[in-house]
């Protein structure tokens, strides 16, 4: 029973190391969308 507890727990430390490896190299692209807000005039200075 020991060894099967032992062999779960690496298991486990494997998978959550392996996790951390993959979200570190993992280049995720930014979401691209147009943002365009109509400014109104009284904003800027003259």
């Amino acid at each position: 029973m020991r060894k099967l507890s032992l062999f779960v727990v690496l298991i486990v430390l494997i998978a959550v190391a392996g996790g951390g490896v993959f979200l570190a190299a993992w280049e995720i692209p930014p979401p691209i969308s147009k943002v365009e807000k109509v400014m109104p005039n009284d904003k800027f200075p003259r």
